[in-house]
């Protein structure tokens, strides 16, 4: 296969699929400034070599949870069997190994307690794990559209058109917003789930004949799904081939009297692709997205310090995402013979838990 270079084009691309992963090729090259067929062309080919993804996924905030991750440390050497483990089960989700394979992240799709304790009691037992926390997600700082400036090539206001209209009782234009509208899930909503996990992307005709619905009815459920904040579209990339080669994890200690502070400064730097506030000892997590360790260096320095009210801070760089927010395995979720383990740097830019 002929090596693919990434260039300017191809990121403003990617950055608009990330403001709207079902803006049509016209919208998308009225806002780049090329043809309708350039942009399908460079579309396709980024799709079909395993470097971009576009999905649509459920909101969890708007169904009433924010949801759940674990850190599960374990010896040396035994974390990729583990994310593996976890990774087959259809209970999981943003699977990552991290801190030279000595932790696994794992987020639990379902928000009920019973769900979360029969997966604790599932956890493959033995001297490899040394410990397990678990951590309640409580607000949610970044993580949408809006967090997106570690690939921002083009101004704000350039790709403003392709934002959804803020509508009445909606906060806001991008997923997690609250909505004052509330939506029954049915078994053919889930059917639609996962056609558009599989391709965000999908034509109406694709999806009608994955749900059974026609097409018109798929078209009207997907905007009352988006409208009520319970669909939303990211976009996966194969980060080293867009120029990122450091994904890492932060974990602060703040006072919760500067929690709020220091989580809304956190959200602003353009290098934070998601920050929330979460149970624990550490109770700020973040997701911090840099071109190397020497930018990182940079961040952490110059910019993680002068947050309000830290006490400690725990790093753990992303060594590899084994399993993301779709539930389905793509050529950048899965190996070459259908394994869990996916591209080293792959991850989704609108991020985790929503």
């Amino acid at each position: 296969m002929d090596t693919i270079t990434i260039d300017d084009l191809d990121r403003q691309l990617a950055q608009c699929l990330g403001v709207d992963g079902r803006a049509s090729f016209s919208q998308l090259a009225e806002v780049l400034g090329v043809s309708d067929q350039t942009v399908a062309r460079r579309y396709r080919r980024l799709r079909s070599a395993g470097m971009l993804r576009v999905v649509g996924l459920k909101a969890r905030k708007q169904l009433g949870s924010l949801g759940w991750f674990l850190r599960i440390r374990c010896v040396p050497g035994a974390g990729p069997a583990i994310a593996a483990a976890l990774a087959r089960r259809a209970d999981t989700a943003w699977i990552q190994l991290l801190s030279g394979n000595t932790e696994v992240l794992c987020t639990l799709r379902g928000d009920a307690r019973e769900d979360r304790e029969a997966l604790l009691a599932k956890l493959p037992r033995g001297e490899r794990i040394v410990d397990v926390t678990a951590h309640s997600l409580l607000h949610m700082f970044t993580g949408g559209p809006d967090a997106l400036g570690f690939l921002q090539v083009l101004p704000a206001l350039r790709v403003e058109p392709l934002r959804l209209p803020v509508r009445a009782g909606h906060a806001g234009g991008h997923p997690g917003s609250h909505s004052g509208s509330h939506v029954e899930l049915g078994e053919l909503d889930f059917a639609l789930f996962d056609a558009l996990g599989v391709d965000g992307r999908a034509s109406h005709a694709e999806l009608a004949a994955a749900t059974g619905w026609s097409e018109s009815t798929v078209r009207r459920r997907m905007d009352q799904l988006r409208a009520a904040g319970v669909l939303y579209f990211d976009v996966e990339l194969d980060m080293p081939a867009f120029g990122f080669r450091s994904a890492t994890w932060l974990w602060l200690s703040v006072p919760p009297a500067d929690l709020a502070a220091a989580g809304t400064a956190l959200a602003k730097f353009p290098e934070v692709a998601y920050a929330a506030a979460t149970t624990g000892a550490a109770n700020l997590a973040a997701c911090v997205i840099c071109r190397d360790e020497s930018e990182f260096y940079e961040f952490l320095t110059a910019k993680a310090a002068t947050l309000p009210g830290v006490q400690r801070v725990e790093t753990a760089p992303i060594i590899r995402t084994v399993k993301q927010a779709s539930p389905a395995r793509s050529p950048i979720a899965a190996g070459a013979r259908g394994t869990v383990e996916s591209r080293p740097g792959t991850f989704g830019i609108n991020h985790l838990i929503r």
